[in-house]
């Protein structure tokens, strides 16, 4: 059938180029349940942590960080990543947990590093950037950080857990806004119960 032995093998196609950046807020368990349940057979996914972030990993999750087989992790301090340039952009990118640090550079256009520059590119190409702060109680300053963000395109997810669907563990917890991100990547997922109709 293939003539040729190199045409038998095709390029893998993956439905989205993820990009998933860990920085050090508090709530390291959002990333890990985001990679939990992101199928690398699917995406293609690309993982870039903050320096905080680390030593946020080490305290809040004691077996540190588990990432789906195939995921490419890149240097803070490279910008020879894909996704350092617009030519080359990721299809979606989420920032979970996301200090408030982060999200005013990300707001304020600098791009120090490929954490930033990403979240640049997303912008400026348009494509889906979803931020998960979490932090309280905000400022006016967080807040006008936010506003810019909204405008320039960005999705501000907090993350506010629900528990109408009566979490009993610290991962359901967390799932809760973990699946309202993977609803916002267009991933489906059942990660949660979904609030049920109204009762006639």
């Amino acid at each position: 059938m293939f003539p040729n032995s190199s045409c038998a093998i095709l390029p893998r196609q993956f439905s989205v180029k993820l990009l998933v950046a860990i920085t050090g807020a508090s709530g390291a368990l959002y990333a890990q349940r985001l990679l939990d349940n992101l199928d690398p057979l699917q995406h293609e996914i690309h993982v870039v942590t903050s320096n905080y972030a680390q030593q946020v990993i080490s305290e809040e999750l004691p077996d540190g960080l588990r990432l789906p087989p195939g995921t490419k992790t890149h240097n803070l301090k490279s910008m020879n990543a894909p996704f350092a340039s617009g030519s080359n952009p990721p299809d979606a990118m989420v920032v979970i947990p996301c200090t408030m640090g982060t999200l005013g550079r990300i707001a304020h256009g600098y791009s120090e590093d490929v954490l930033l520059r990403a979240a640049d590119v997303v912008l400026k190409e348009k494509k889906k950037l979803i931020l998960v702060p979490r932090e309280t109680p905000l400022s006016l300053i967080h807040v006008k950080n936010f506003e810019l963000l909204l405008l320039a395109g960005a999705t501000i997810l907090p993350a506010n857990p629900s528990f109408y669907a009566g979490p009993k563990t610290i991962s359901d917890v967390v799932d809760t806004v973990v699946a309202r991100v993977l609803d916002h990547l267009g991933v489906p997922n059942k990660l949660a119960p979904r609030w049920s109709e109204e009762k006639e």
